[in-house]
């Protein structure tokens, strides 16, 4: 970012900031008025949406349509529940009604942090009176799972295809009752990449019919491609379609390559880039059909810290050949819209859940932990209506909260949003720190911290960006109380200012805004922690009575 910028941001974000301190409604009347309205909705309210329809990293998005009602599903890497599940009426209004992976596997791989690492680019289908779902882990293969129902139970993952590399599957089963699979390739574990492989696979999807596949697209053989991946495959028109990335994530396009054939050979079309919009990188997603029948495109675009963000975009015919968005510069090739009409008309906003009472038998469909969580990390019924973090002693965390796979995180929800928490720390021994975090590959946080016998309010900057930041904590009062309200608010050019108040009611800023980066793969993400480097004899945890998770002012942003 030029200086220039750099200042104006910081003054930005300082002025929002000091904003934050004269605001009205205590946290308590927030709560008892309900849990908030959504910090971004993309249905403008008369007929029309914006982009993007989800303003938070569902990564690598994939939709069908069963019925009146679409679905989709996501990249989730290493956080747990895992393959997040969504609804829709509509396409621009969407509901998290669970996650299909309650653990990772190999369980004990994945009782760590592994970031990056989980489940990579999935597909969603629906066959034979139910809904699948194939996603790679690019260190172990491909892992298949049904439901009779979206909203599970999901079968456990089934190991399709065992290897290193195999990334982005997508099936097709075909009119004569054979069945495919293609995949992509990830050169970090297997050497090759920008080329997509086909497999033949039975009916079932129980097992392979062939030994390795063969490559029917190769980017290489395309004047200007590279880093093809993320395949759907489709059959329409007489054609096969496979809908696919290049260019790679953040400057890269959507192509699609047709054959009357599966075996190819693939011709192939630039049909959206960015063209002349801020849009950056609109590519791999899905093709799906509204009940009218006109197509749409779902995609994601990478924004940083703010993750993969999701676009819907209007889709059209020409040719033979895809359209995706506004007609572009290029005749034939389509650029994203900022607004359009949506696809079908009369259901009112909806966005995935954000704030969180604690007042119910679960967390809230939002939650995720950093790693499969162990029995114990936490509860909401040792005093129902709060959450209660059982201090997890994570040695290698001290200098480096990351490293705790038990940060109760959820993603950032919008562009700009505050988050509110009262919390309190309880049977603290010295070294135990428990707060607010945003956590990111540059990361900060906000909390109590135990040392020398005393509570000290502490905020915590954790740089530069790289897989292993180094934190810098500044004691803001070095004896504070065990209870104290924290905020964080997230401004538009990812800065955050974290503030608290011992009273409920007057809020100082507990440092400057600061850069946060995006994590690994995925979007920086919000939440709470507590842990320590010491054994201990009895119980401590942190208490949080509510998350609350607001749009800072009039919006649209």
């Amino acid at each position: 970012m030029p200086a220039s910028r750099l200042t104006i941001a910081v003054l930005l974000a300082a002025a929002a900031v000091a904003g934050c301190r004269t605001m009205a409604a205590p946290a308590q009347q927030q709560a008892a008025a309900g849990l908030a309205a959504a910090p971004w909705s993309a249905d403008l309210g008369d007929g029309r949406y914006r982009n993007p329809i989800l303003h938070a990293d569902y990564s690598d998005p994939d939709v069908i349509r069963v019925g009146n009602t679409f679905y989709m599903t996501a990249s989730s890497f290493n956080n747990t529940p895992g393959l997040p599940l969504l609804e829709s009426p509509d396409l621009v209004n969407w509901t998290l009604v669970g996650h299909a992976l309650p653990r990772l596997e190999p369980a004990n791989v994945f009782d760590r942090p592994q970031y990056g690492k989980g489940v990579w680019a999935p597909t969603l289908r629906w066959h034979d009176g139910r809904f699948w779902i194939f996603y790679p882990d690019p260190d172990y293969g491909v892992y298949v799972m049904t439901a009779e129902h979206f909203a599970g139970p999901w079968t456990p993952p089934r190991l399709l295809l065992a290897g290193r590399g195999i990334i982005d599957p997508a099936p097709l089963w075909d009119d004569d009752g054979k069945a495919y699979l293609v995949h992509a390739w990830a050169k970090s574990r297997s050497g090759i990449n920008n080329v997509l492989t086909l497999r033949r696979m039975d009916p079932q999807a129980t097992r392979l019919l062939d030994e390795g596949g063969k490559i029917i697209i190769d980017g290489g053989r395309y004047p200007g491609y590279h880093t093809v991946e993320g395949p759907k495959l489709y059959k329409a028109n007489g054609y096969y379609y496979v809908f696919a990335p290049a260019g790679g994530v953040e400057m890269g396009w959507q192509a699609v390559f047709r054959s009357r054939s599966i075996d190819g050979p693939y011709e192939a079309r630039r049909v959206m880039d960015q063209g002349d919009t801020p849009i950056n990188g609109p590519h791999q997603g899905a093709w799906v059909d509204a009940p009218d029948g006109k197509d749409w495109f779902v995609h994601f675009q990478d924004k940083g810290a703010y993750g993969r963000v999701v676009h819907l975009q209007p889709m059209r015919w020409q040719d033979g050949w895809p359209v995706i968005g506004a007609p572009g510069r290029t005749p034939g090739v389509g650029e994203p819209v900022n607004t359009y009409a949506k696809p079908v008309q009369g259901f009112g906003p909806a966005a995935p859940a954000t704030s969180d009472a604690f007042d119910g038998p679960a967390l809230g469909l939002q939650w995720q932990w950093g790693a499969n969580p162990a029995p114990g990390w936490y509860s909401l019924t040792d005093n129902p209506g709060h959450l209660r973090l059982a201090t997890q002693v994570v040695p290698e965390a001290d200098g480096f909260v990351r490293a705790a796979g038990a940060i109760l995180t959820q993603k950032v929800p919008a562009s700009r949003f505050v988050v509110e928490t009262r919390v309190r720390l309880k049977g603290a021994v010295d070294g135990d720190r428990a707060g607010l975090i945003v956590n990111a590959m540059q990361y900060g946080w906000v909390g109590l911290r135990r040392s020398g016998g005393k509570t000290e309010l502490v905020r915590t900057v954790c740089g530069p960006f790289g897989p292993r930041c180094r934190e810098e904590s500044t004691v803001v009062l070095p004896d504070a109380p065990d209870e104290v309200v924290l905020r964080m608010s997230m401004y538009e050019t990812a800065f955050v200012g974290f503030s608290y108040s011992v009273d409920g009611r007057a809020f100082k800023p507990a440092g400057d805004p600061f850069p946060v980066t995006r994590g690994t793969w995925v979007g920086a993400q919000v939440g709470l922690f507590s842990v320590g480097a010491r054994a201990r004899t009895q119980p401590s945890y942190l208490e949080a009575d509510y998350f609350n998770v607001t749009a800072p002012g009039p919006g649209p942003y």
